[in-house]
């Protein structure tokens, strides 16, 4: 299949790793980034932003390791016009079997005004320059002008032609701080294509943004005027309102091919397994009404809607569910059921752990087994999702027991290992969440503000389990922490003490970002 320019292949650019952690809370360690890697190249994704490596030497660790794991998919670090920030982007690409240096500097009048302090001309030799330097590393250099729809075009086109001769192979336009709307943001497009000269010699890229909830719609109209790559996240994650979403846009031009004729190489069935792996991780859940991936997406209450479905599912449903990777399970789990089935089960549902991984997954399955009549596939997702967040953390919940009740005051007895050291204590508190937490900060002191905690049911019934998302912020650092199990307490406590391994994360970064 011909992927140049003016083909029909449009490029899926997957940033999730890098703007999509740019969301309040979204921390993720190497561990969970080489996972999700992984999972955008068997999903079958062009590019992978794997970071910022200039940021800190967490960024830098987590583009090498990406680097040196992903085999098929372009790697891609970002990089400001700064021959410092495109050295050390290189640097942690060296290993990678496909590698592409991403460099930015803003063109709108605004920022250049009041972010940069900075003069057109002044813009525009940096963007030679940068270009020029990056080429010196790869022949595969992306260039940005952040705030593009905000840009006067006379100085985009400029800036955009001058790129191109300097050895950019890809031109990215992005609507940073989601302003466009689709008819303005296509007709950008279209401009650029009529009036950059050698605009053929480049693929046009777009990175939408969602705060006015027009970033699918901005993106599939630039594709429509020309453009032949999508910057997007898994969920739509990214800072602010997110990104435009990979799994809406990947969607929208398979379903609807009549207007929108063109192809990806994403394979779709693994669009669900992606999706609950970077919500499991990051500790953003998914709204239930969200499209394509939402609890909802394929649900029928409206009983007309029930009626229409039975006779015939696309009376209602225009896309089936196991094109997105929701299949109908062969293989009904229980108490009595083994391990070799439980793994088979966790091959059909897309994982492929490790045997201590394994072990600790089957463990977890059993217990699991003997407090619920039914395993559903959703509950073994959270438990295996669980495993995955919880696998290097430092400090991991051991025992709690609560005393509760209306009669106090409501206790909770608990023991978590830090580094590897037994540590109990006991701890009072107004309900037994706030006598929970009350005793993890006993054990581990920490001066972090709990800004959220939210529970929700994996499933149905009055045995479903539990899964709790806790918001924690210190020092302006933000982490979201996640945690499943039948008990919402336990499910309570884990989720806090994931929020609190993230923000170790945090720190270390920080630190290293200082001394860097």
């Amino acid at each position: 299949m011909s992927k140049s320019p003016n083909s029909s292949y449009v490029k899926i650019f997957d940033t999730t790793l890098r703007d999509g952690e740019q969301s309040p809370g979204a921390s993720m360690t190497l561990s969970e980034k080489l996972r999700i890697a992984e999972v955008l190249e068997e999903m079958g994704v062009d590019v992978i932003e794997a970071g910022f490596p200039i940021a800190s030497n967490g960024d830098f660790e987590s583009v090498a390791g990406i680097a040196h794991t992903v085999k098929k998919a372009v790697v891609c670090g970002l990089a400001r016009a700064h021959k410092g920030d495109i050295d050390r982007a290189a640097e942690a690409l060296q290993s990678a079997a496909r590698k592409r240096i991403h460099t930015f500097i803003s063109t709108s009048p605004l920022h250049m005004k009041y972010k940069l302090q900075m003069s057109q001309d002044d813009v525009h030799a940096a963007v030679i320059s940068s270009v020029t330097h990056a080429r010196g590393y790869t022949d595969d250099v992306e260039w940005s002008p952040e705030d593009g729809s905000r840009s006067e075009h006379d100085f985009l086109c400029r800036c955009v032609e001058s790129a191109i001769k300097a050895g950019a192979t890809t031109i990215n336009i992005p609507d940073t701080v989601g302003y466009a709307i689709p008819e303005e943001f296509g007709a950008l497009i279209a401009m650029l294509m009529n009036r950059v000269p050698n605009i053929d010699r480049a693929v046009i890229s777009v990175h939408c943004h969602n705060d006015l909830g027009l970033a699918v719609a901005n993106s599939l109209a630039a594709v429509k005027a020309g453009a032949r790559q999508v910057e997007c996240t898994i969920n739509g994650l990214g800072e602010r309102a997110g990104n435009a979403a990979l799994e809406e846009i990947v969607m929208a031009m398979r379903t609807r091919k009549d207007l929108l004729p063109f192809e990806t190489g994403v394979d779709t069935t693994h669009i669900i397994r992606a999706s609950r792996l970077v919500s499991a991780v990051t500790g953003f859940v998914v709204q239930p009404n969200k499209a394509i991936v939402g609890a909802n997406a394929f649900a029928h209450e409206s009983g007309i809607h029930q009626h229409g479905m039975l006779k015939h599912a696309q009376t209602y449903e225009i896309m089936r569910p196991e094109d997105v990777g929701l299949t109908k399970s062969t293989l009904v789990m229980g108490k009595h059921s083994g391990r070799h089935a439980f793994r088979e089960k966790l091959k059909e549902m897309g994982f492929d752990l490790g045997e201590n991984a394994l072990e600790d997954a089957f463990r977890r399955f059993k217990d699991l087994a003997d407090k619920k009549k039914e395993v559903f596939d959703e509950d073994i997702l959270a438990l295996v999702d669980d495993e995955v967040v919880r696998a290097n953390d430092r400090i991991r919940v051991e025992r709690l027991r609560i005393a509760c009740g209306t009669e106090g005051p409501q206790t909770a007895e608990l023991t978590l290992s830090v580094d590897g050291d037994s540590r109990s204590t006991t701890a009072t508190g107004d309900g037994p969440v706030d006598a929970t937490f009350r005793a993890i900060r006993d054990l581990f002191p920490h001066e972090a503000k709990l800004l959220l905690y939210q529970v929700h049911a994996v499933t149905g019934g009055t045995d479903a389990q539990a899964e709790v998302t806790v918001r924690l912020e210190e020092q302006g650092r933000t982490v979201q922490g996640q945690g499943a199990d039948t008990d919402t307490l336990v499910a309570s406590a884990r989720a806090y003490v994931n929020a609190l391994n993230k923000l170790l994360v945090k720190r270390e970064k920080s630190v290293s970002a200082m001394s860097a």
